[in-house]
């Protein structure tokens, strides 16, 4: 007879805890010209941060993306993570 299987543990779901919207919590939208606050947003490989990571809603995290983009492309934020 084959041995029966222990039941698999299941690891409990981690909620996350809704916090507000920075830019809707300030009424304001991302802009690119406001680069020390965009660095906020920026890993350390200089990569955009995601929306689980920084609590930014799904609009202005796509407005997020695009301010950070035109910011790298005024040469305001690096492409690459600096030295």
């Amino acid at each position: 007879m084959a041995g029966k299987k222990s039941p698999q543990k299941r690891k409990p779901r981690i909620q996350k805890v809704s916090t507000p919207c920075p830019f809707c919590v300030q009424r304001k939208d991302p802009d690119y010209k406001e680069y020390k606050i965009l660095e906020r947003y920026l890993s350390d490989r200089a990569k955009i941060v995601g929306r689980d990571r920084t609590g930014v809603c799904s609009n202005h995290q796509r407005k997020l993306a695009s301010a950070i983009k035109r910011a790298r492309h005024l040469a305001l934020l690096s492409f690459t993570p600096l030295a």
